[in-house]
């Protein structure tokens, strides 16, 4: 297993300047990846740009670019130029985000993400390849008929034309469509003692293409809040499960929120989510059980830190992508060492 570090993207607390020096310091501690996200707000591209001309080792993730927000060619150019500028150091993220995101911010229907998914990843890799970009599909038709279209290639020689592709996926379908077209998949709030399920979609992907589990990266992103107080680092964490289950799609549709009724959590999944949706944020934050966080997140003392990190590397995750829940940068890279002596500790890495 592998150490990550996951920003997100920037908020009312966060700036570029932290963010950079995060990234620095997991690059100087040996992390593997660091992931930018995006939204409504600051975008991925931007970010790793910034990042990848400061840094030197550590790979540049997306996480992810979303699907409604660019053609697939357009990814496919701006993954080409940041994996040649950063030198082959690029994995691409894609994710068809939400509804509310898709079409409330880009104006693109949400309807099918599925097969949208899938004919957006095939023309993102024949574009990378620098084959003539040529596709049929229901969604996407390239050259559009009856104009002045001709199928053209990628204008340039990239890095790589087999840059590492990953998909967000939270439902049963979304991983084994993961499992089946993409390098790697980007979980959220995976617990590593209800994961079996999960890898099982995966697994059953992967087999469409005769293939097993060896070599698909599973990557975990992982909130982490370190202290003696468990019920401390649990509240620090509480508003970001509680914006996610209750808050991050409608009462009908909430991917989060059917992912929690799934770890069995179906009554206070509810709660959460009439709470946030009530504009009652803070009393939804105090109705996530403290439970779903400890099997989510890593909180705790440096022990702790140490068995749950063991957990995950038990539970098939390639990447553990942390999330440092903390108040000022000081605390943010002292808990990426922390972690790195822990994962050291672990010995899961060797």
């Amino acid at each position: 297993m592998r150490l990550g570090l996951s920003l997100g993207y920037q908020t009312a607390w966060s700036t570029p300047a932290d963010h950079l020096a995060m990234a620095r310091e997991a690059d100087r501690l040996g992390y593997s990846v660091v992931w930018a996200a995006e939204a409504y707000g600051s975008d991925t591209v931007s970010m790793l740009a910034w990042i990848a001309g400061q840094t030197e080792r550590i790979d540049l993730g997306a996480a992810v670019m979303q699907i409604p927000a660019r053609t697939p060619a357009m990814t496919a150019m701006t993954a080409a130029t940041l994996d040649t500028l950063s030198g082959k150091r690029f994995r691409l993220g894609l994710g068809v985000s939400g509804p509310q995101v898709s079409e409330g911010w880009h104006g693109v229907r949400f309807a099918k993400p599925l097969a949208r998914t899938r004919e957006y990843v095939a023309i993102v890799r024949q574009a990378l390849s620098r084959q003539a970009v040529s596709y049929q599909g229901e969604h996407y038709t390239l050259p559009l008929p009856g104009g002045a279209g001709k199928p053209l290639r990628l204008g340039f020689h990239p890095a790589r034309t087999d840059i590492p592709v990953y998909l967000a996926a939270v439902g049963p379908k979304n991983l084994e469509l993961a499992g089946e077209i993409a390098d790697g998949w980007l979980g959220i709030f995976l617990a590593p003692d209800a994961s079996g399920d999960q890898m099982r979609h995966i697994a059953a992907g992967r087999a469409r293409r005769g293939l097993g589990l060896s070599g698909f990266d599973v990557v975990a992103s992982v909130p982490v809040a370190i202290g003696d107080d468990l019920d401390a680092c649990a509240d620090v964490i509480r508003p970001y499960a509680a914006l996610y289950v209750g808050g991050m799609g409608s009462r009908e549709q909430n991917f989060y929120n059917a992912l929690a009724v799934r770890l069995g959590y179906a009554d206070e999944a509810k709660t959460v989510q009439d709470l946030y949706l009530s504009r009652k944020p803070v009393e939804a934050a105090a109705a996530v059980p403290r439970e779903f966080i400890e099997r989510t997140s890593i909180i705790g003392t440096r022990e702790q830190v140490r068995k749950r990190i063991e957990e995950y590397a038990a539970a098939g995750v390639g990447t553990l992508s942390i999330s440092p829940y903390v108040g000022d940068l000081e605390s943010g890279l002292r808990t990426l060492r922390i972690v790195a002596e822990a994962f050291d500790e672990s010995g899961v890495g060797r």
